[in-house]
C-alpha cells in the first residue's frame, strides 16, 4: 500500500505526525466520541473491577485500522488509573522478549499488544499461562539437563488489537474475557471529532466545512484528523488560516479525494475490475496482480470501506463492483454485464 496516500489508515512514522496523533487522542470516555455500545460495556467492566480492587479482564479489540483501538486502550488505562506498556506482535520475536515485558509489569498494569495476530506461535504458547494463571513457564538449559521454571507474575491486563480476528489462534482468542468490535463511525460523529481536533490544534473551522471533511474521511477518525491537518496547511498558505467550505473544497480537489472519500488508488482498484473483468467477479489474487498490491493490503485497507459504502461486493466467485460504483465512476458496463447487474 502506498505510504503517501492521504487516506492511508496506517500510522505515519514521522515524529511530528506521531506527536500530533498523541495530542489529538482523547484520554477518557467523556472525550472519546462514538462507539457508544462498546463504551457502555467497558465502563461497566471497569467500574466492577475497580470496586473489587482487581485488574480489568483481558480485552481483545478488533476492527479496521484507524478506528481508535490504540486510543481506546489508553482510555481504559487512564480510567483504571493504571500504567500502560505498548508493543506490537511483530516486535515480540522470542519468548524471552515476552518474559522481559511481563516480569517488568506491576500489579494492575496494562500491556497493549497491537497486531496481536502476528505473534509468533512460540510466544503465543508462553502467553497462554501468563494470561490465564499469571504464571510464566520458562525453560532453563538445553538437552537432558534442561529444566522448567515457573515464575509468578503480577496481576496484569492484556489488551490486544487486531484487524484480522480470523488470523488469531483460537486458544489465544478464548483467553480474552471481553472481545469487542469497533465499528465505522457515523458522519455526525466524524464531524464532532473534526471539530474537537480543530479546537485542540487551535484552528478555526466552519461547521459546513467540518461536515464536508466528514463526508470525505471514510468514516475513520485517523483519516479525519489527517485530512484536517492537510486542509489546515492549505488554509494557512492560500487563505487566512480559517477553514471554510471554499478552502476545504479546493484542498480536497488538490488531494484528489472525491465526494465519497475515494482517492486515486481506490478508483484505480474499481476501474481495474470494471475494465479488465467487466465489473467482476474476479479473484483477489488476480486483482492483487493487476493493481500491484498485496492481497492483505486489498483485504485490510481497500475492501472494508468500499464494501461499507456499497461500491464492492464479495461473492463466492470473487470481487464484484456494484451498480453504485459504475454510477460513481461514470462508467458503463457492456450490454452482457448490464443484464447481470
Amino acid at each position: 500500500m502506498a505510504i503517501d496516500r492521504i487516506v492511508n489508515t496506517t500510522v505515519s512514522d514521522e515524529e511530528v505526525e506521531e506527536q500530533l496523533e498523541q495530542t489529538l487522542r482523547p484520554r477518557d470516555f467523556a472525550n472519546y466520541i462514538g462507539q457508544e455500545r462498546l463504551k457502555k460495556n467497558l465502563k461497566l467492566a471497569i467500574s466492577a473491577a475497580k470496586k473489587r480492587g482487581e485488574p480489568v479482564d483481558h480485552i481483545l479489540l478488533y476492527g479496521p485500522p484507524g478506528l481508535g483501538k490504540t486510543t481506546l486502550a489508553g482510555v481504559i488505562a487512564n480510567e483504571m488509573g493504571a500504567q500502560i506498556r505498548i508493543t506490537s506482535g511483530p516486535a515480540i520475536e522470542r519468548a524471552g522478549d515476552l518474559a522481559s515485558l511481563l516480569t517488568n509489569l506491576q500489579d494492575g498494569d496494562i500491556l497493549f499488544i497491537d497486531e496481536i495476530h502476528r505473534l509468533h506461535r512460540v510466544v503465543e504458547e508462553v502467553l497462554y499461562s501468563a494470561m490465564e494463571d499469571f504464571k510464566l513457564d520458562i525453560m532453563l538449559g538445553k538437552g537432558p539437563s534442561a529444566r522448567s521454571l515457573r515464575l509468578d507474575l503480577p496481576k496484569f491486563t492484556i489488551i490486544g488489537a487486531t484487524t484480522r480476528t480470523g488470523a488469531l489462534a483460537a486458544p489465544l482468542r478464548d483467553r480474552f474475557g471481553m472481545i469487542h468490535k469497533l465499528e465505522f463511525y457515523s458522519p455526525e460523529e466524524i464531524t464532532k471529532i473534526i471539530e474537537r481536533a480543530a479546537g485542540i490544534l487551535d484552528v478555526s473551522i466552519h461547521t459546513e466545512a467540518a461536515q464536508k471533511l466528514s463526508g470525505r474521511a471514510r468514516l475513520t477518525p485517523r483519516i479525519a484528523n489527517r485530512l484536517l491537518r492537510r486542509v489546515r496547511d492549505y488554509a494557512d498558505i492560500n487563505g487566512d488560516g480559517i477553514i471554510d467550505t471554499a478552502i476545504t473544497t479546493q484542498a480536497l480537489e488538490l488531494l484528489e479525494i472525491d465526494d465519497l472519500g475515494l482517492d486515486p488508488a481506490d478508483r484505480h482498484l474499481l476501474s481495474v475490475i470494471m475494465e479488465h473483468h467487466n465489473g467482476g467477479p474476479v479473484g483477489v489474487e488476480t486483482l492483487a496482480a493487476l493493481t500491484s498490491e498485496e492481497r492483505t493490503t486489498i483485504e485490510d485497507f481497500y475492501e472494508p470501506y468500499l464494501m461499507q459504502i456499497g461500491l464492492l461486493e464479495r461473492t463466492p466467485r470473487g470481487r464484484k463492483v456494484t451498480p453504485r460504483a459504475w454510477e460513481h465512476l461514470k462508467k458503463k458496463p457492456t450490454s452482457a454485464q448490464a443484464s447481470l447487474i
